[in-house]
């Protein structure tokens, strides 16, 4: 019997097996796909996230780094400088072809298949054929393990959903930008010296040159050709009863998932796995759920307060305005995102 089975081997995933295996668990991950995959993400990594990359003994990716957050809807403009350090844009692929690099050097195994049906008892738990101590479900954002084990909730309020495309030129800024209109926003990431990321979300579906087109001053500035086709994603928000049920912890976007609004995926995904594994080192895992909610939770007041005011057209209108005329608010906001 190993110590730890991790079902899904993205960001979340793979994070949760370095963090393991350092504790001396043995550890193995399912995941049905080869490394690295792509997925529409915003690609962009708060400080925190990076200084969680590192705690991993991670090469960090090469990628552009990121000085801070700016709201644009002309004429206004507000922006703030994280406090503690850079975070950094990185493309998807880059990060996840680092981390399992990172999972290999720390003994982690990895075997190709899909975790389906769960089995549990006093003591361990067995999926997809292996036998183990407790199972983390890390499967992503419509995570199939979230809903067979009846931890799926109900979700309200519009439905969100993002698509991202890069462009093929020099970064204008150091800075994510997020510009603003009313039927939703466009998040601009450098992630290369000559690649710029480019996501919008919205409650509106349409395609992404529609998209575009509501926001004229960026479109200028989208001089470079188009690297890659568009990727979609969502719809975004998901909750979760409880993130534990028996011997399975859920990590990452498996636990639940607000809203890309505010960028903080990545490091909410690496901070829930390394609390999930310290649980388990502790004996420990009833305390999960507790420590999951506490360390998400600034992020998910801050982001359902901007959601309520930017699914209004005159909320929508008046949040970089608002920013603008009161700086040290926003620049406090940013650093507690950050």
């Amino acid at each position: 019997m190993i110590d730890l089975l991790v079902a899904g081997g993205g960001p979340a995933g793979l994070a949760t097996a370095v963090h393991a295996a350092l504790a001396g668990l043995e550890t193995v991950v399912v995941e049905p796909r080869h490394t690295p995959v792509d997925k529409a993400c915003g690609e962009g990594v708060m400080p925190s996230g990076v200084r969680a990359l590192a705690a991993l003994g991670l090469d960090l990716p090469r990628g552009h780094p990121l000085r801070g957050i700016r709201y644009v809807r002309e004429p206004d403009r507000a922006e703030a400088a994280f406090a503690d350090g850079p975070g950094l844009g990185v493309r998807r692929t880059d990060l996840h072809a680092a981390l399992a690099r990172r999972a290999v050097e720390a003994g982690v195994r990895t075997v190709t298949g899909r975790v389906g049906d769960v089995a549990q008892d006093a003591a361990s738990v067995t999926a997809a054929g292996l036998r183990a101590r407790w199972l983390v479900a890390a499967d992503g954002l419509h995570s199939p393990l979230r809903r067979r084990l009846g931890l799926d909730a109900p979700v309200g309020g519009p439905r969100r959903y993002g698509q991202r495309r890069h462009y093929r030129m020099r970064p204008w800024t150091d800075f994510v930008e997020v510009h603003w209109a009313p039927a939703g926003e466009a998040y601009v990431t450098p992630v290369a010296e000559d690649l710029v990321g480019v996501a919008v979300l919205s409650a509106v579906r349409r395609g992404y040159d529609d998209h575009l087109v509501d926001f004229p001053a960026l479109r200028a500035r989208l001089t470079g050709p188009p690297a890659n086709a568009v990727r979609g994603a969502g719809p975004l928000r998901r909750r979760a009863r409880r993130r534990a049920a028996g011997r399975v912890l859920l990590v990452g976007d498996a636990a639940g998932y607000v809203d890309a609004l505010t960028g903080e995926g990545v490091a909410l995904a690496l901070a829930s796995a390394e609390a999930a594994v310290r649980c388990l080192t502790e004996g420990r895992p009833q305390d999960y759920d507790r420590r999951w909610r506490t360390l998400s939770r600034r992020h998910r007041l801050l982001t359902h307060g901007l959601l309520a005011c930017a699914g209004r057209p005159a909320g929508a209108r008046l949040i970089v305005p608002a920013a603008a005329r009161a700086p040290a608010v926003f620049r406090a906001a940013v650093r507690a995102l950050s």
